[in-house]
């Protein structure tokens, strides 16, 4: 199990992360984790592991940027306090130059992408907590796909950000890929982006691999 005791494990990002978790902090009953992947993460840890306590809370807002991350990462992440810290940002980066091709103002470029998320980890790192980084995704088959392309851009620019920090990447797009050989995209996401149940366990299982986790607790092996 990589996650020590009594770990806090603060998930921040999109409508991905989001997924309709409870305000003003997403923790406890009635899924107040939301209906996504930190839903399904939290429930994989709590059966496997339930003596360990790992505390789980969801901080996504839907429609988030980097930069709207940016603009509450103290009040809605830092103020927390959190032992490790799960990053996945990026979709409406990309998304809104593609829905929204003429409100520039709502752009957010690669260059400046990278900027603030690499500004947000070494904050976070300074805090001491652990961060990890997980890749934005479009699941779209068709690599020359305008979108997927971009998108893929922007998944370079988190995964090189991991290695000059020496963080662990969740590479979310392969995690797909291997999928979309087996399935139609709708099956996984109907707009190719917000996932469906068979979807969100695609990112937990994802996350819980990189991670190191083990599915049975070493006693039981």
């Amino acid at each position: 199990m990589p996650f020590a005791p009594h770990s806090k494990i603060v998930f921040i990002g999109d409508s991905i992360t989001d997924a309709d978790r409870a305000r003003p902090i997403g923790e406890g009953l009635f899924n107040a984790l939301g209906t996504g992947f930190v839903r399904d993460i939290d429930a994989l840890i709590q059966a496997t592991y339930p003596e360990r306590k790992i505390r789980i809370v969801n901080m996504g807002t839907s429609g988030n940027t980097v930069l709207d991350l940016k603009s509450r990462w103290d009040t809605d992440l830092v103020n927390l306090n959190p032992n490790i810290v799960v990053i996945t940002i990026g979709i409406n980066d990309v998304w809104r130059q593609f829905d929204s091709p003429f409100k520039v103002e709502e752009h957010v470029l690669l260059p400046k992408y990278k900027e603030t998320l690499e500004g947000l980890v070494d904050h976070t790192l300074k805090t001491g907590a652990q961060v990890i980084l997980q890749t934005p995704f479009y699941i779209e088959p068709l690599r020359q796909d305008l979108m997927r392309a971009k998108m893929d851009d922007y998944g370079e620019a988190v995964k090189r950000i991991a290695v000059s920090h020496q963080l662990k990447i969740v590479d979310t797009q392969a995690a797909f890929d291997r999928e979309l050989t087996h399935h139609h995209s709708s099956y996984l996401a109907w707009d190719r982006v917000h996932p469906t149940p068979v979807g969100t366990m695609i990112l937990a299982r994802a996350f819980l691999e990189t991670v190191g986790f083990e599915w049975k607790p070493a006693e039981s092996h």
